[in-house]
């Protein structure tokens, strides 16, 4: 649904509600409908799809999130313009784990639009640091975790930050990868 048709229906049940009250002489129902209004209001700053998808990822069930969030077929025309972050950052946890290199551009578009919640951002930036890190971008992955760091003052993430760090310590498999037939290099030629 278009976000201004929730204030159009919330601008109706303002209108009905005072209709009641001051026309028909109901002043329960009449306040009962001006109350109602509320919730398309909220609606409009906080999309349903987005809790509902907010909601299923509390209960770890990342197949009904992904399913929520693909209810917002437009979000800019269906989302308020603090809530862009939000989408894209919802959209990279779900795809975290089966496709985890579409993860990148979700969370820079997530960061690059904003989130509120200083959690929120120090996850963005430590899924940011992963993919850096698993791409063989130390530097950057090391500049991304610091920032994580800084980010998590709850210290929610401080266990994740810390075996991140220690894999950047390990040396990188690939360039210490031994052929054990270049042993025998030599020894018949």
């Amino acid at each position: 649904m278009n976000k201004y048709i929730k204030l159009v229906v919330a601008a109706l049940l303002m209108i009905l509600g005072i209709y009641m009250m001051f026309f028909t002489r109901s002043l329960g129902w009449g306040i009962v409908v001006f109350l109602l209004s509320a919730i398309p209001i909220a609606l409009f700053f906080k999309n349903e799809y987005i809790l509902l998808a907010f909601w299923q990822l509390r209960k770890q069930n990342m197949e009904k999130a992904a399913d929520w969030l693909k209810g917002i077929k437009n979000y800019t025309s269906q989302l308020h313009k603090s809530q862009y972050g939000y989408f894209h950052y919802l959209q990279g946890l779900t795809l975290a784990q089966e496709h985890p290199k579409k993860v990148e551009p979700l969370m820079r578009k997530a960061l690059e639009y904003g989130l509120n919640m200083k959690q929120d951002r120090a996850m963005a930036t430590l899924n940011l640091a992963a993919t850096a890190i698993a791409a063989g971008r130390k530097q950057e992955g090391q500049k991304l975790l610091e920032e994580a760091k800084r980010l998590d003052s709850a210290g929610m993430m401080t266990d994740q930050i810390k075996t991140m760090k220690d894999q950047l310590k390990m040396p990188s498999m690939q360039k210490h990868i031994h052929n054990p037939h270049m042993r025998n290099r030599g020894k018949f030629f």
